[in-house]
């Protein structure tokens, strides 16, 4: 038995200690530097991610953090297919150029295209033949009024010989100017036979501009991870995200540090080659270092630190967020993977804290599951919003995770099983309307920039190189909150 004697370690998390002013040249908040990475390849321009729970991150949300800077992880409590579908929207929201844009054929209905266009979240649709000729071109705009849904689309799109076009690799500017001078907003690529290869829009050229620091790969496209769990069919779940262009996927379980998980990155990147794995959660040192050692490309890590979740009253088992975060970013060696650190964060000064200490991004949950692009309806109660969050391995979730499962959905004794079975390690509960995803960012990101300049750091590697935590008593705690005011707001 080990840890029980005069030596016993002290875990610290974020409301035990603070971090001690330093001298500053920074002369505003606006001069410091928010980049960071998510993994090993994906540079974020904000160090924030939003978590992979079922009542936080799909499409939505996935899309407003990375025009906003950060990156979502697509949560994997759905059929492979609509996970992947969710993953099929972030990357085809935006582009410098859409390469497969969405198409119909002419004897398409108009129905089939009123479905699409909502369903897609796309402005239009392309006509052509089976050998991708193009033939014509149908907006949501020219749907608006039609209420004949059998009609062919042949008899509602503007045809080929009206199009404004352009050739394939046309320059941004050239294609920005073309979409000016013709008032168009959708402009086709073809090639000398005729044939589509591409789309070029200009709500993509507008948003461009509107978010400048927006997470884009290569192509232009946003930036989205997705998770994958270590057992059943996560292979070819893996394959089918990869297949949607996911950037990254997150090997996600309560505890991470474990043969599965390891042999889960080992076997994902064996099957799909060079992609980035990150893999989580861990608490510790050690945790870290194998999971660096079977080829993370990141660590997530927070063991019963988040909101929702009672795995430390449950089992017993658990660190202190902040020592979790400083222990396991010990663990990753000099080796360059980033440290994730996933749970805690109630404040934005809980987010500086976690980056002092060795984060390279910060995983929020609960903030964001309030938020308008959280899945789910919102609800009204007593004349307040609210919205539901839940704990992944909360009763809950797991009665959905069976019923996904189960060879007959309407077997009467399913849900009697699991309660009998489980032993849950996280909650479900009523969170406050926040308002938009940008609102809360704003916030975090706000007072993590105040906190760099009272450190007196120009990046995230010297707020680390540079910070000094004291640990504070309860009454130190208590003298940082509003006291001995009547608070009007």
């Amino acid at each position: 038995m080990k840890g029980l004697g005069s030596a016993l370690r002290v875990g610290l998390t974020f409301d035990d200690v603070l971090l001690v002013p330093k001298s500053s040249s920074v002369r505003s908040r606006k001069d410091v530097d928010t980049r960071s990475l998510f993994s090993r390849r994906i540079p974020l321009n904000v160090p924030i991610v939003s978590a992979n729970m079922d009542t936080v991150t799909e499409s939505a949300m996935a899309i407003a953090l990375a025009r906003l800077g950060g990156i979502g992880v697509v949560h994997r409590f759905l059929p492979v297919g609509d996970q992947a579908a969710e993953v099929s929207k972030v990357k085809r929201s935006e582009g410098l150029v859409i390469e497969d844009p969405f198409t119909l054929g002419p004897d398409g209905t108009v129905q089939e295209a009123q479905d699409a266009i909502e369903s897609r979240g796309i402005g239009g649709i392309v006509i052509v033949t089976p050998g991708r000729k193009l033939l014509g071109l149908v907006t949501a705009r020219d749907l608006v009024f039609e209420r004949n849904g059998r009609r062919r689309l042949r008899e509602v799109m503007t045809p080929a010989a009206r199009l404004v076009t352009a050739r394939p690799g046309v320059a941004m500017a050239q294609a920005e100017e073309t979409l000016r001078s013709h008032k168009v907003e959708k402009l086709p690529l073809v090639d000398a036979k005729g044939r589509l290869a591409g789309l070029v829009t200009a709500k993509d050229i507008v948003r461009r501009k509107q978010f400048p620091f927006a997470t884009k790969d290569g192509k232009g496209r946003l930036r989205v991870a997705a998770a994958v769990g270590v057992k059943g069919d996560y292979l070819q779940r893996a394959g089918s995200l990869l297949d949607a262009g996911a950037d990254a996927l997150v090997v996600d379980v309560a505890h991470g540090h474990s043969s599965l998980v390891q042999e889960a990155i080992r076997r994902i990147t064996k099957d799909y080659g060079d992609v980035e794995v990150v893999a989580g959660n861990v608490a510790t040192e050690k945790g870290a270092r194998d999971l660096v050692r079977a080829g993370a490309a990141a660590v997530k890590v927070g063991v019963g630190s988040g909101s929702i979740c009672v795995t430390r009253v449950v089992t017993g088992f658990g660190v202190p967020q902040l020592t979790a975060i400083a222990d396991s970013f010990a663990g990753t060696d000099g080796s360059g993977v980033p440290v994730i650190g996933d749970g805690g964060v109630r404040n934005p000064g809980d987010v500086t804290k976690a980056l002092a200490a060795g984060a390279s991004t910060v995983m929020i949950g609960s903030l964001f599951a309030g938020t308008e692009e959280s899945p789910g309806p919102t609800i009204l109660r007593e004349g307040a919003r609210y919205k539901l969050t839940r704990g992944m391995a909360s009763l809950g979730a797991s009665i959905d995770r069976r019923m996904r499962e189960g060879t007959d959905r309407r077997d009467p004794q399913l849900v009697e099983e699991v309660v009998e079975e489980s032993v849950p390690e996280g909650v479900e509960g009523l969170i406050p309307y926040r308002g938009t995803v940008e609102e809360v960012l704003r916030q975090l990101v706000g007072g993590l920039r105040s906190g760099m300049s009272y450190c007196g750091a120009g990046t995230l590697q010297e707020l680390r190189s540079r910070a000094e935590f004291i640990r504070i008593t309860s009454a130190g705690y208590k003298e940082s909150l509003p006291h001995d005011i009547q608070k009007v707001a």
